[in-house]
């Protein structure tokens, strides 16, 4: 009895923690747009708080699948090549072969879940010791064929049901904030309301024991990594309609941005730890603090270092979480 009181009172503890590390990462984001708005009176302008959403919801959907990633204790180092190479591909089918621009929207995403699928076969067939290797080959593959099928040209002029995601409206609302709002709500319930949600937790705190209790975990991992090229697509989607272009080099840095935007916001690079709702503060984290130092003229190099900064904080705050909830005193 006393046995299950002790793990009952540790549950509560966590739980107490984890709601405390959130509270503190949304007060976080206050107290950063607080900062902003004095430093600069441009900051909380409606033109630049659009832009700022608009701009936010790129990397908030490639967040999605690098939560996915994060969440199985693995990690997605691809996603902005295969955002980039997705995008390509649409452009060349839609743009120089004239292809109708919907069929071309389902190609661009099923050569993103592709590309993923492809990720997480390396996983689990090849059983290469890391997604780190896969991915980041991956990362190195996709660009690659991406400069190599356009002749690193840039692709331009593209129809307009293709741009309606990323350059259109509703009142001064970007339909880009709409898909975001959708995509993470339905990703919420994904995780919380089915079993395949459920066994992606399962599998990230433990792989052995999710597979002794019969859980197929190669077919999550590779349904992880597939989601995540999937989101990597959709979010180049988006990204084509604002600037209505398609480049090679588009997504740069990206895996960046989404690591540092899952980890604040609470997921644990161990796995098994996190909540997608609590990614998108992490993304607005990020979103604020680059648009505020553009607007304080701060030169891109130390944007680079201050991120690369907020990335070592995230990770050292979640190494030092996980040592107080196992009750390391190391």
């Amino acid at each position: 009895m006393s046995q299950v009181k002790l793990s009952s009172l540790t549950i509560k503890q966590s739980k107490t923690r984890g709601s405390l590390y959130n509270l503190g990462v949304l007060l976080s984001l206050v107290l950063l747009i607080i900062i902003m708005s004095i430093l600069s009176p441009r900051f909380l302008t409606i033109s630049n708080l659009s832009n700022v959403a608009s701009q936010a919801s790129v990397s908030a959907i490639v967040s999605v699948g690098m939560f996915l990633a994060i969440l199985t204790s693995g990690i997605d180092l691809s996603v902005g090549s295969v955002l980039a190479l997705s995008t390509m591909v649409m452009g060349i089918v839609s743009v120089k072969l004239n292809v109708n621009p919907y069929l071309s929207i389902l190609i661009c995403l099923g050569t993103g879940a592709l590309l993923g699928l492809i990720n997480g076969l390396l996983l689990t067939k090849l059983h290469l010791p890391h997604p780190f290797i896969s991915t980041l080959g991956m990362q190195k593959m996709a660009r690659g064929i991406a400069l190599v099928i356009t002749a690193a040209s840039p692709i331009s002029m593209f129809p307009a049901p293709i741009q309606f995601l990323g350059n259109n409206y509703i009142g001064r609302l970007p339909i880009s904030i709409v898909l975001v709002v959708m995509l993470y709500i339905c990703v919420h319930l994904f995780l919380t309301r089915t079993a395949t949600g459920r066994y992606i937790y399962a599998v990230g705190g433990n792989k052995e024991a999710s597979r002794l209790s019969g859980i197929k975990v190669d077919s999550v991992l590779n349904l992880v990594y597939m989601m995540s090229g999937f989101t990597a697509a959709l979010a180049g989607i988006v990204l084509v309609g604002r600037v209505n272009a398609a480049y090679p080099l588009a997504g740069l840095d990206y895996e960046t941005d989404a690591i540092a935007a899952v980890i604040i916001g609470g997921a644990s690079f161990f796995g098994g730890i996190g909540s997608i709702g609590n990614t998108i503060v992490g993304v607005l984290i990020i979103a604020v603090l680059r648009n505020g130092l553009n607007l304080l003229n701060v030169d891109s190099n130390y944007q680079t270092f201050a991120i690369g900064a907020v990335i070592i904080i995230a990770v050292a705050i979640d190494v030092l979480r996980q040592r107080v909830m196992s009750g390391s005193k190391k």
